[in-house]
């Protein structure tokens, strides 16, 4: 159990400050998300770096229990089929990012509340039990 605490306290701070520059600073993020999109070389390397997150907590951390650290697991596998998405399809990738920017779709305060409600979450787990 001592490998959960450690990864919920490294994620959920970083979901909890993600979350809250999204908030503070919208435009930035959508700005910054809309050149990300645009390059595909960059989608690639995400899908790599977000592989070898995914690998390294599964590996680390693959707990399926009907408690809180099934969280982590649950991330670690889902961090693995983005990695593999991302790498494989960087054009689909491309177009699914550039349509949940669009100012009409809804689908982006969706993400932002379920990466803080996440992040508040494990940081909770993480640092408070």
């Amino acid at each position: 159990m001592a490998t959960s605490y450690w990864i919920a306290q490294l994620l959920g701070p970083v979901l909890l400050i993600a979350t809250f520059g999204m908030i503070i600073n919208r435009e930035a993020y959508v700005t910054m998300a809309r050149e990300f999109m645009d390059s595909t070389a960059l989608i690639y390397l995400a899908g790599n770096l977000t592989l070898v997150t995914g690998l390294a907590i599964t590996i680390s951390h693959n707990v399926w229990v009907m408690d809180w650290p099934v969280i982590v697991t649950i991330f670690g596998w889902l961090a693995i089929a983005g990695g593999i998405f991302r790498m494989t399809f960087p054009n689909l990738v491309s177009k699914m990012g550039t349509s949940m920017l669009e100012e009409h779709s809804g689908k982006l305060p969706v993400t932002i509340s379920i990466v803080g409600l996440l992040g508040a979450l494990l940081t909770w787990y993480g640092y408070m039990t």
